[in-house]
């Protein structure tokens, strides 16, 4: 993320490419953050993945091929996929709040910056709470973010609890 040593950089300069202040500039702020979060999420969500995969019973399998359907896009849409819906629910409902608590990342990589342009709800509420000493204001807008955290999660849940079932 270093303007001119960090890794990306010096790859966008092999590349022929101009070096890019990611965290400097306020149109890529967010996408940069937005990166970091899926790199800091993907470890987690495959070993997710892989242990629902391996709780597939192999006897799926070997019935679709009775049934005719030996092509592997066959055997993902009508086994693989169905019997991976516990666990993509599981993914996408704690993936969705972890990307509503990125309060780490913004602290410590912008703090806010540049110019406001990353100040997320949980980084506001930090500000107000320990910075400004509104700690009643930090207070409601943390109700605020956990009735909005709580809503989507259950309606997310509701969503797509109807598809998971098979």
């Amino acid at each position: 993320m270093h303007p001119t040593l960090g890794l990306i950089n010096q790859a966008l300069k092999v590349l022929g490419f101009a070096e890019t202040a990611f965290l400097s500039e306020p149109r890529l702020v967010i996408p940069t953050l937005a990166a970091i979060g899926i790199w800091q999420l993907v470890g987690f969500n495959m070993v997710l993945f892989l242990a629902g995969l391996s709780a597939i019973p192999r006897d799926l399998y070997e019935a679709v091929d009775i049934d005719g359907a030996s092509h592997p896009i066959d055997r993902f849409l009508k086994v693989t996929w169905p019997m991976l819906g516990p666990t993509t629910m599981f993914v996408t409902v704690t993936t969705f709040i972890t990307a509503f608590k990125i309060f780490d990342t913004v602290a410590v990589m912008t703090r806010g910056g540049p110019g406001g342009a990353s100040e997320v709800l949980l980084y506001a509420i930090y500000l107000e709470g320990f910075q400004y000493f509104h700690m009643s204001y930090a207070a409601t807008l943390t109700l605020v973010f956990l009735a909005f955290t709580l809503v989507f999660s259950v309606l997310q849940t509701f969503i797509l609890d109807r598809r998971v079932h098979y």
